[in-house]
């Protein structure tokens, strides 16, 4: 009894509540990225608070985060939901985001520096594992956090932070509208793209990003049936192992509830007919 209860409080007494609280955001937020949680799919408060033992107030401030990014719907509803944008947002997301890209690539050609290369070069190679080892969601999130990593380099924290926001509402249009990601296309793109800064080309990098989110564009504009089918406690259990996180010791679903008990057998279907229409129950035939 000992022995099995001790790991389970090192794992509780390990984080602090407001540790807990980043590891909720981070996994919900890379679930949705990697389009393990569909668009539209609730995310009950206290499901959550049970998933990753915190309290509701700072699970709702993970919520709140995640909505300013643009990643989870609250509003009026009762609970939240993860978002659900339109075509009109899509556009209107691809349009604010080549203006952002093509000034990054500016900046980043200013300041370019020899280990820049070396970084975006090993960031393209962790794309390319993923992509071999068949981890396509992980491939697809990297991509685009190879255009925040850009960002960073383009020395303005302002951009890096419009930036990963537009990034991460691209995953969410994709997932909504878009086709699965296509890792050879964005691996080799971005490869072009790093051989334009390292000659410090800032047209021909401008013009290869233009291209390159033309592409993602194209791609998202069609339409797709995206996101897993798994429930969401799986799906947050598993993303919270790999932010680092524990996870609740009580299984989710029964959670401060009784045991769910099997559906009951439904007995055979009566073959019985059915009662006459009132209009025929006349005497005492009808009773």
């Amino acid at each position: 009894m000992a022995s099995r209860a001790t790991p389970a409080s090192a794992k509780t007494t390990a984080h602090t509540p407001s540790q807990k609280a980043e590891v909720a955001y981070q996994a919900v937020r890379r679930a949705i990225i990697e389009q393990a949680l569909a668009p539209a799919t609730k995310l009950p408060e206290d499901q959550l608070c049970t998933q990753f033992g915190v309290s509701r107030t700072l699970i709702r401030g993970v919520l709140s985060r995640l909505a300013a990014e643009g990643l989870v719907d609250i509003g009026n509803k009762r609970t939240a939901t993860v978002a659900q944008p339109t075509r009109e947002e899509a556009r209107a997301v691809f349009e604010v985001r080549r203006c952002l890209e093509a000034e990054a690539v500016n900046l980043v050609v200013a300041r370019w520096q020899p280990a820049m290369g070396a970084a975006l070069e090993g960031h393209v190679r962790e794309e390319e594992q993923a992509a071999r080892a068949g981890r396509l969601p992980a491939s697809a999130r990297l991509a685009g956090e190879f255009h925040t990593l850009l960002a960073q380099m383009s020395g303005n924290p302002l951009l890096e932070r419009y930036l990963a926001e537009v990034v991460t509402r691209c995953s969410l249009i994709l997932a909504v509208h878009g086709r699965p990601h296509v890792s050879d296309c964005a691996c080799t793109e971005h490869h072009g793209l790093i051989a334009a800064l390292r000659q410090r080309d800032a047209p021909q990098a401008v013009r290869l990003m233009g291209e390159h989110l033309s592409s993602i564009e194209r791609r998202a504009m069609l339409t797709d049936e995206g996101g897993s089918s798994d429930d969401l406690s799986s799906v947050l259990s598993r993303y919270a192992g790999e932010v680092g996180a524990p996870t609740a010791a009580i299984p989710l679903e029964t959670a401060g509830k009784a045991p769910v008990k099997a559906p009951a057998k439904t007995s055979p279907k009566s073959t019985r007919p059915p009662p006459a229409p009132l209009a025929q129950r006349k005497g005492p035939a009808a009773r």
